[in-house]
């Protein structure tokens, strides 16, 4: 198949705009649902602390939560920088990496009663699984749904398949909280994954309906190890980028107290186990209505400056989880926490696509993301340290390092739209 011009790749956007869009949405939709049952930040730490009171595994979970999606993309740009076709990687390998992973938390579950040494381990594998198996698809899906929506309608799509998405898991995290409130350990738990599973899994097969803008690429061959060679240079090169991307590695350093809160909140308060369902909620509420807000915002305004706003919120939140003196006050914590959340998920990932050319971006998306991905496993091993002496000290630097990114971002970094859109002009 030959290279097809930019006019062809917008015309079979335009025709296909409305059959990705539905099906897509509706893959958001029901992932997002099922995620809200296996929360990272609640019920996750919540299912740990059931099953030992050693710290560590907590830090694992939070390594692998924060850095699982992000640290292999690197690794794979090089192989999805040449692929004419994306979604075969998304699809057909995605199966196996992000789905089939969950129902070995249904296992783990219905070990814990029994043997809770065996469900931790095998619990912390399947996390593992996924977490790591939802970044090496990831570069490959981040340029299929580039490919699929034109750069005007990237963040109003992305924005609202996260707010349905985020809706849905709202709703579902009412329903865990009732499982977690109603059945006794670990029953609970197994209701809990048993449904995460079941739509985790469903909103693959929407995801399997997406039509592709098939575009075959003229790249040459590379080894690992030229490949990993050029990158010093690109970053010298483009000064906006290495800045962008200093800036984001000190927001991700500044989620180390992320997988902590909650048990905070437990060893300081004793929070029911439906109160952890709650707090749930609240992150998704205030995800929910972040994505609709930065959605819309980025289209018009960028996604730089919802980074900012993301950055503020998650500072306030680990400020807040600091000197909240009742466990009430952490609905407003995990509300900005959501809120912070829903902008890495709409604009720390749709903003890279714009610092290069369409045939780049695997490899600024890999980039990118690995680099936060290395951060995001140096911030939570650091955190368990931090935990292990203060939570309060975890949660200072935390605000602090969010407070150094977002001054990062603000002054030093500059909206790439802007910059393309200058050069056109000139």
């Amino acid at each position: 198949m030959l290279p097809r011009s930019d006019a062809q790749i917008t015309a079979e956007q335009a025709r296909n705009y409305r059959w990705n869009f539905t099906f897509n949405l509706l893959d958001g939709a029901f992932f997002w649902f099922g995620l809200s049952f296996i929360s990272d930040s609640t019920i996750v730490p919540l299912f740990i602390s059931k099953l030992t009171d050693n710290p560590l595994p907590l830090g694992i979970a939070a390594v692998i939560s924060q850095a699982g999606w992000f640290l292999p993309q690197l690794f794979t740009a090089k192989d999805v920088e040449r692929l004419a076709r994306k979604k075969p990687v998304v699809v057909s390998l995605g199966f196996l990496l992000e789905r089939v992973p969950t129902w070995l938390s249904v296992a783990a579950a219905i070990l814990a009663g029994r043997a809770p040494t065996l469900a931790l381990v095998l619990f912390l594998l399947a996390f593992a699984w996924r977490g790591l198996g939802s970044g090496v698809v990831a570069t490959a899906w981040q340029d299929l749904i580039a490919r699929c929506f034109p750069v005007n309608r990237r963040g109003r799509f992305w924005g609202l398949a996260s707010f349905v998405g985020t809706g849905a898991g709202t709703l579902g995290s009412v329903l865990s909280a009732w499982l977690l409130a109603t059945f006794v350990f670990p029953t609970n738990f197994v209701y809990t994954f048993l449904v995460a599973a079941v739509f985790i899994n469903l909103s693959w097969v929407f995801l399997a309906q997406t039509r592709e803008p098939v575009q075959p690429v003229n790249v040459a061959r590379q080894s690992n190890r030229e490949f990993l060679f050029q990158l010093p240079e690109l970053l010298r090169r483009d000064h906006n980028f290495r800045r962008f991307l200093i800036a984001r590695l000190l927001l991700a350093l500044g989620e180390m107290g992320k997988g902590f809160i909650t048990v905070a909140a437990l060893r300081r308060w004793d929070v029911p186990d439906s109160m952890v369902g709650a707090y749930t909620a609240a992150a998704l509420l205030g995800q929910t209505g972040g994505n609709l807000a930065f959605g819309l915002l980025a289209d018009r305004f960028g996604h730089k400056l919802c980074l900012e706003l993301g950055a503020l919120a998650s500072l306030g939140a680990f400020a807040l989880a600091w000197l909240s003196p009742i466990p009430q006050g952490y609905y407003a914590v995990f509300g900005l926490l959501g809120i912070a959340s829903s902008a890495v998920v709409i604009s720390g990932i749709l903003i890279v696509m714009e610092f290069c050319e369409p045939a780049r971006r695997p490899t600024f998306t890999g980039l990118a993301n690995t680099g936060i991905g290395l951060a995001g496993t140096v911030g939570p091993l650091l955190g368990v340290w931090l935990a292990s002496l203060s939570y309060n000290g975890l949660f200072i630097l935390s605000a602090a390092l969010n407070l150094a990114g977002l001054i990062a971002m603000r002054g030093w970094v500059r909206e790439p739209r802007w910059i393309q859109r200058a050069q056109l002009e000139a």
